[in-house]
């Protein structure tokens, strides 16, 4: 039996794998390495975030972006954004040099059992282990929007499925959305030939400056510091106190987990955007059917109008959203002693250890936990550590029955005081 089985292998869980194996853990990875940037990203996007805020954590800091860059030849500087497949091949090599071999079959099942977890992989092959920590990134967690659910996959799709957008060349698509997603495939999709327009709700597309120079004079570092997530203090806290952000009351921190750090398009894609894009803004879907070749888009306007247009084929760009329901991989005797925040993510405490014990959390789900950096690749700085850490109280405590109290927890549905 495995003393942690690390179910996924993305930032989070390469991260804390790294650092669960230099604490002399024995563990077990399972996952497609980098599966969610390899797989579900169309060549020619980059990181919007800074390659300094894109590493993944191991104990010592050696194994950076930039060291890897070095390594190749690639520039790796401040204000230069990365492509998400030098990213990727990153997130190999960091695999490669600081854990234990990745098992790349998928996890199907996790259920408990005596003195802690079972998991059942795609062939069926069974792996025993006293905690478990989930960090399976973004992709279990797809949000459409409720009006486009009907329609056929021919016609609709996430912006998360698709990794060549080639298909769609001379075609006419609509992108669903006003955030980077939205914006870079969109102006991806009129790079290579498409009739690409973009339909957002708000009325304005909101667009990051160009980040300022490192090195600054005090007065300008003082009045706006950098952060992994951005300039100003209010990132510099969500970026750099993730424990202090918990302490916050439970409703106000799922109401800054979803609105901080909103859509908003990278400084370097806006010119791509504004060429080439049509843009409709401040535009609701109110219904979506096929008609002949088409779907028609009929829209409610911010002062009640009403418009159509009929696309062949529409990408919504809508995001994530983590909630316990969406869990399929656990068992239900497991995923019932969850107790979800107002959100409908999982609670976790301070080492991000769920309710169920034994049981952790990483990465997206734990975002109205610890704050918007876990969003982010730079979260998981904060996030391996500290968790590993409660890997190992758990493993002195041992995997009790029953569940696990969450201070934060909601009134009813937790009543301790907890850790």
């Amino acid at each position: 039996m495995y003393d942690l089985l690390v179910v996924g292998a993305g930032p989070y869980g390469l991260s804390i794998a790294s650092h669960a194996a230099a604490a002399g853990l024995s563990l077990r990875v399972v996952g497609r390495p980098m599966a969610s940037w390899r797989d579900h990203m169309p060549p020619g996007m980059f990181l919007k975030s800074e390659p300094w805020a894109s590493n993944l954590s191991d104990p010592e800091g050696r194994l950076r972006l930039d060291v890897y860059c070095a390594q190749r030849g690639v520039e790796s500087r401040h204000g230069l954004p990365i492509p998400v497949g030098t990213f990727a091949s990153y997130g190999l090599w960091f695999a490669r040099n600081a854990v234990p071999p990745v098992d790349e079959r998928m996890v199907t099942r996790v259920q408990r059992r005596c003195g802690g977890f079972e998991a059942v992989l795609s062939d069926g092959e069974v792996v025993r282990a006293r905690t478990v920590v989930l960090a399976v990134g973004v992709i279990p967690f797809v949000e459409v929007p409720p009006v486009l659910r009907e329609l056929s996959t021919d016609r609709v799709s996430h912006s998360s499925h698709h990794h060549d957008l080639g298909r769609f060349r001379g075609m006419d698509v609509t992108v669903i959305g006003g955030g980077q997603a939205a914006l870079e495939t969109a102006a991806l999709l009129a790079e290579q030939g498409t009739r690409a327009r973009v339909l957002a709700r708000s009325p304005l597309l909101r667009w990051n400056d160009v980040p300022p120079p490192l090195t600054r004079p005090l007065r300008h570092s003082v009045r706006s510091p950098h952060s992994g997530l951005g300039c100003g203090w209010r990132n510099w806290f969500y970026a750099r106190r993730p424990d202090w952000y918990r302490c916050l009351p439970e409703a106000r921190r799922v109401r800054i987990a979803a609105e901080a750090l909103g859509p908003a398009g990278a400084w370097w894609v806006r010119d791509r955007v504004e060429r080439t894009v049509e843009v409709r803004l401040g535009l609701e879907v109110a219904v979506a059917y096929e008609t002949g070749d088409a779907v028609r888009l009929e829209t409610v306007g911010r002062d009640g109008g009403l418009t159509s247009l009929d696309t062949e084929h529409v990408i919504a760009a809508t995001g994530f959203r983590a909630g316990c329901d969406r869990l399929d991989l656990l068992a239900p005797e497991v995923r019932a002693d969850l107790r979800p925040l107002y959100d409908g993510s999982p609670a976790v405490g301070r080492d991000f250890e769920s309710t169920v014990p034994g049981l952790f959390f990483a990465g997206l789900t734990t975002a109205a936990g610890f704050g918007p950096a876990m969003r982010f690749v730079h979260g998981a700085s904060f996030t391996a550590p500290t968790l590993v850490r409660g890997v190992r109280r758990r493993l002195r405590a041992g995997v009790p029955g029953g569940r696990v109290p969450v201070p934060g927890a909601r009134a009813d549905l937790a009543s301790a005081a907890g850790p």
